[in-house]
């Protein structure tokens, strides 16, 4: 689907559910990695992530894209169009808009521990992702010096 597409499909959701045009600019934003999509305050446009529609269909984009006019619409009429808001909530239940997006993507790969700082005194071990140098720190149970070690 292309920008042009999104921005005719934006307007026809508008009337249909909310019998009010869409006047500003509906377009796609692969930069988005942790929301559906995002209406912007000044600008009024919507930006929406590209990868909701290739990962979960043009249902779930349409969820997203009520979702986002109830924030577009609320905010033009001067009402209350934040999450916390009962005219929001009111108006997502009527159009049946989402009220939160799924998961996209596999989501971050965990890196996993690399080194252990190790305790002379007491035996306290501190578990590191990255390398670091055990001379400036002390052990925060009983304050005795570290030694690095690399886990494997």
């Amino acid at each position: 689907m292309t920008d042009t597409e999104l921005q005719e499909l934006v307007e026809q959701i508008s009337t249909q559910f909310f019998a009010k045009p869409f006047r500003h600019r509906a377009r796609f934003n692969s930069r988005l990695r942790t929301t559906g999509g995002r209406y912007l305050l000044r600008s009024h446009d919507i930006e929406l992530n590209p990868k909701h529609l290739a990962e979960h269909g043009e249902g779930e984009l349409i969820a997203i894209i009520k979702h986002e006019l109830c924030h577009y619409h609320l905010h033009l009429e001067k009402k209350g169009y934040r999450h916390i808001d009962q005219d929001f909530r009111r108006l997502l239940a009527q159009v049946g808009g989402s009220r939160y997006c799924q998961q996209v993507g596999s989501g971050r790969a965990v890196m996993p521990y690399r080194y252990e700082l190790a305790c002379h005194s007491c035996g306290m071990t501190y578990k590191r992702k990255r390398r670091m140098d055990p001379s400036r720190y002390r052990c925060g149970r009983c304050r005795g010096t570290l030694q690095l070690r690399e886990l494997k």
